[in-house]
């Protein structure tokens, strides 16, 4: 399945290779490099409001008894909210496996009591929980505006998902990065240390143990931008050199300058996806947003 879904995205008119490629173990620990750099606000600036609102988030949310985090990572956004809302249960899904297993195990050691589990899952298709987690007071935790690499018809069936995972004891905590200036918007996907682009070509290097195709990740340039019709930054990589690329059964031929879509990621006003929240069943919708308004956290109940 892997193997045509990333043919078939090759294959398309404008080549695309989806992000949740981006994640073997070297593209997880460059992520996790992207997000220290001085020009990546968005985890630096979620960290800070998710502790500097601590207080008002506990009281809005109340006793959970399970966090369950999306593309959960090395779980260092996490261990911040298992210290505000002291959970009994922790359920983290990622499609890296290795990143996902190495942060669970340190939230066990952070707190022995916490029962913490690992679903290995790719996010783009339906997520089967673990069985024998009960449905009462769950709290889905999707952080790092990762919503965004989703295009809104996406996003809001994922939203549903989400939805179908709690009952009406539960809740979604979210972040979504927030419209602002454009140099500001492109610096944080084009470091002037180059971690971004080394992490966009590293998907190339993926695809071809995944494929057993011939990319030449030097051969291409990291390109990234905003895109103001669609309110997103753009990710591409583009050919430095006309060349073909082959992989079992097939190939395809680039011209110099061509590109690879490989992400989006968009950023939306406050309000609209407020609305979206509301179109994926969640009556209730409450927010906190940093002194610029550059990031916000927003709360959402059935």
């Amino acid at each position: 399945m892997q193997h045509e879904d990333i043919i078939q995205g090759l294959m398309q008119p404008v080549a695309q290779i989806s992000p949740k490629y981006f994640y073997d173990q070297l593209g997880s620990k460059l992520f996790e490099a992207i997000t220290n750099q001085p020009e990546y606000y968005p985890t630096r600036t979620e960290r800070i409001l998710l502790e500097q609102r601590a207080e008002d988030i506990k009281r809005a949310i109340g006793t959970t008894h399970t966090v369950i985090e999306p593309g959960a990572g090395n779980g260092e956004k996490a261990q911040i909210l298992c210290d505000i809302l002291k959970p009994q249960c922790f359920v983290g899904v990622d499609i890296s496996a290795e990143i996902l297993q190495e942060g669970v195990a340190r939230l066990r050691h952070a707190d022995p009591n916490l029962d913490a589990r690992a679903v290995i899952a790719d996010l783009t298709s339906r997520v089967q929980l673990p069985d024998e987690i009960p449905r009462e007071r769950r709290l889905v935790f999707y952080p790092g505006s990762s919503i965004g690499n989703f295009d809104p018809p996406q996003a809001l069936e994922w939203l549903r998902q989400a939805r179908a995972w709690i009952d009406s004891s539960g809740g979604l905590l979210i972040g979504i990065d927030l419209p602002k200036e454009v140099d500001v918007l492109e610096a944080a996907y084009d470091d002037a240390d180059g971690i971004t682009a080394r992490f966009n070509r590293n998907i190339l290097s993926h695809v071809n143990r995944l494929i057993g195709s011939d990319f030449d990740p030097s051969e291409w340039s990291h390109q990234a931008f905003f895109n103001p019709v669609a309110s997103r930054i753009e990710m591409h990589l583009q050919a430095d050199t006309s060349q073909s690329v082959h992989w079992a059964g097939g190939g395809r031929d680039f011209v110099c300058g061509e590109r690879i879509h490989t992400e989006n990621s968009y950023k939306y006003p406050l309000q609209v996806f407020a609305g979206m929240l509301r179109q994926a069943g969640f009556a209730r919708v409450q927010s906190w947003t940093d002194e610029r308004g550059w990031y916000a956290l927003l709360y959402a109940q059935p």
